[in-house]
């Protein structure tokens, strides 16, 4: 339970490059600088307990001031509209740094108000215990599905939490959606470049 299924077969061997950690300790795998990547799927058991894959804890980590002297390091969750299909996750100072800009926005944009109603009301703050490991309330795994696995899917700044069903739904949906408007021969890459 511990560990997670690897969905892609290039991730089945692994990073195709370690990174070297920021104090120079040896060559383990090391957080990205802000950067959550990668899918994953993790068993959810019973008491909603779900272990967060290697590398985005550290991440977590990195992203949480205290977690080197609470070794807990905290994240947020937001779950948002009820249109919302998957967990949002934010690092700590990730959130932060969110929640600084919505309440930054003057106090007579519209904007401001559905950022606060939909970000900071629909957020859950919390921590990952001393086993890797990250405890979905259960008013949360009902509304998500999120009852016998769970998929990560990296983001960059954070990562989503879907079940497995629903993501591959959505995914195919918008799949199909891009290759009708951007043909089947199309380039993701090409988005950089803004055509």
């Amino acid at each position: 339970m511990g560990r997670g299924r690897r969905i892609e077969q290039w991730q089945q061997l692994g990073p195709p490059f370690s990174f070297k950690t920021t104090a120079g300790k040896g060559t383990g795998v090391a957080a990205l600088a802000g950067m959550f990547i990668g899918e994953y799927t993790f068993k959810v058991d019973s008491k909603g307990r779900v272990s967060i894959p290697a590398l985005f804890r550290r991440e977590l980590e990195e992203g949480d001031p205290e977690a080197a002297v609470t070794k807990r390091p905290r994240l947020v969750i937001v779950y948002g509209a009820d249109t919302q299909k998957m967990l949002q996750v934010h690092s700590f100072a990730g959130f932060q740094k969110l929640a600084a800009a919505i309440n930054a926005r003057p106090y007579s944009d519209p904007n401001r108000t559905l950022l606060q109603r939909f970000v900071l009301n629909k957020a859950h703050p919390t921590e990952i215990d001393p086993d890797g490991r990250l405890v979905l309330p259960a008013q949360l795994r009902e509304r998500f599905q999120l009852t016998g696995d769970a998929y990560f899917a990296g983001m960059g700044e954070t990562f989503e939490i879907w079940n497995p069903e629903t993501f591959a739904a959505v995914d195919q949906a918008r799949l199909e959606k891009l290759m009708a408007t951007m043909g089947a021969d199309f380039d993701p890459l090409s988005l950089l470049n803004g055509e």
